[in-house]
């Protein structure tokens, strides 16, 4: 089965995140935009792994938990494609995220797991493949956007697999992380209301 671990977001982000989606699917001539519960942060991308390899990726996900943090979804950005332009949203992370996925990646190298080889940059895929249409530029589109907020409270392991040609993200085990006994604030997003 195809796996990775992600942080997923509360139906708020989701709603925001959505809004951008549909502007940018409007001025766009071609894209395959991401679908509403595919939106994730990637942690780590596992591959093929055969169900046997679950618990020990349920293991370093354990050991790897750390306290609980807020990330803040930011402005637009691209990768240049050939048939099309991978959009994606910076994240603004505290140095709690990059110790996770540090503490994640060291842990799953230990259980033989290959990852792949190059630095985390945190960042959130909107849509792959896409052309806008001419006098459509990406910051102006998004220029409006408040950043938004949240807590991350857990991480998951995710298969992927398409089901009826539909690509589909199931959680396959979550780990909470370490709230110290302090209750969290509420998600909010940059305008201080709270969701």
């Amino acid at each position: 089965m195809r796996l990775f671990i992600a942080v997923r977001f509360p139906e708020h982000v989701l709603d925001a995140l959505c809004r951008r989606q549909e502007r940018l699917r409007a001025a766009a001539a071609q894209g395959n935009f991401s679908r509403r519960e595919n939106l994730h942060l990637t942690l780590a991308f596992l591959g093929d792994v055969p169900p046997s390899g679950i618990s020990r990726i349920r293991k370093a996900m354990d050991a790897a938990a750390g306290p609980a943090f807020s990330i803040t979804i930011g402005g637009p950005g691209r990768f240049r494609g050939g048939r099309g332009d991978t959009l994606w949203l910076g994240i603004d992370a505290p140095p709690a995220l990059y110790t996770l996925q540090d503490r994640l990646a060291a842990g799953l190298a230990d259980a033989g797991f290959r990852l792949e080889d190059r630095p985390f940059t945190p960042h959130l895929t909107i849509a792959r493949t896409v052309i806008l249409r001419p006098g459509q530029e990406l910051r102006r589109l998004c220029a409006a956007d408040a950043p938004v907020s949240c807590p991350v409270h857990a991480i998951s392991l995710m298969r992927s697999e398409r089901i009826g040609g539909v690509l589909t993200y199931t959680e396959i085990y979550g780990k909470e992380l370490v709230h110290g006994g302090e209750k969290q604030p509420a998600c909010t997003d940059r305008t201080g209301r709270d969701h």
